[in-house]
This record gives C-alpha cells, structure tokens and sequence, in this order.
C-alpha cells in the first residue's frame, strides 16, 4: 500500500518557504488572543493589554524553549555555541517555552497593574485552545509523537482517518499520534 504523507511546506513565496507549522501557531496564537480579549471585556481590560502580552509572551517563549533544550543538550552547544541561536534547525521545548512566557507575563502583568492569577485565570482556556491546535503543526512535521505500533491499531482501534494513518507512517513505522491525544485533552480542559 502506499502511503503519502502531507507536505509541511503550505506554499513558496520566490525564496520564502511558508510551511504549515508557521501557519498553524500563527492561527493556534490568533485564536487563544481572540479568546483572551473576548473573556478580558468581563473584567473591563482592554484588548490592547492582551496583544501586548502575546508580543511580549511569544518571543520570551520561544527564547525560553530554546535555552531549556540547549541546558538539557548542554554537552553539544559547549562544544557549538555557534550552533546554540540555530532555532530553524529544530531543538526547542514546551517546558521551556511556559517558563519564558510565565516570567514575562508576571513582570508585564504587575507593571500594568493587574493581579497575575485574574489575568492567568482569563488566558487558560486560551492556552488549552492554543495548544488544541498548535499540536497538529507537529502532525505537519511528523514530530513530537508516540512510540511504535502496528497500521491495525490506528486503523481498527482508533478508527483514524486515512490521511492521520499515513502521517503517522515515518520511515516505514507507524507511530501513536500523541498530537491528537493532547489535541483531544486540551479540548476537553
């Protein structure tokens, strides 16, 4: 049989590559704003405070994920350091990314004033809802999933469509789609 995964590349644009992934966290962000600001009106914040804090949060996170997966890798980058800015090579870390975003969102949260906790309570459905969708950029990539198992257990067991099956089939393997578990449970929280 054969198996045809989807391109992570969306489209090219001359020399600029637009894949998917980009595309799916830019509309995971986007979503999870648009929630913030919608639950923010409640308490009479204004949408601006949120767009602030996604342009603070996002860099801080991204920042963040990279230097946990570089300090868990740490043997490689001492001996590379110039390798250690390298993001477009892959090597970044959820962990780290709520670290980065959580301590930029404290320190912008109390200088403008606000309780920490009100705004956290107001923006966790958005980063359940975030996560929902930015975990099918890793099903573009075919990263980030699950341990081996047999073309019958997605098929029979989980009854998955055709075009989840042959994503999950890296290198002749098939592999657990951890994307859509966590996709699932954050829909659910």
């Amino acid at each position: 049989m054969l198996y045809l995964a989807l391109d992570p590349i969306a489209f090219r644009l001359g020399p600029l590559t637009v894949n998917w992934y980009g595309i799916i966290l830019g509309t995971a962000a986007l979503v999870g704003l648009l929630l913030a600001v919608n639950e923010g009106k409640r308490f009479k914040i204004a949408s601006d405070f949120f767009m602030d804090l996604l342009l603070i949060g996002v860099p801080s996170a991204i920042v963040g994920a990279r230097l946990y997966y570089v300090a868990f890798k740490w043997d490689y980058y001492s001996a590379h350091p110039g390798d250690i800015i390298k993001i477009w090579e892959g090597g970044i870390a959820i962990h780290g990314a709520l670290i980065g975003a959580i301590i930029a969102a404290v320190i912008y949260v109390r200088k403008k004033g606000y309780s920490f906790w009100r705004i956290a309570d107001i923006c966790a459905p958005s980063l359940l809802i975030g996560q929902a969708i930015g975990r099918w950029g890793n099903f573009m990539n075919q990263e980030a999933h699950g341990g081996p198992v047999t073309e019958a257990f997605l098929r029979d067991t989980l009854h998955l469509p055709n075009f989840i099956v042959n994503q999950m089939n890296i290198g002749g393997v098939f592999y657990h789609p951890t994307f859509l578990y966590e996709s699932l449970w954050n829909v659910a929280g």
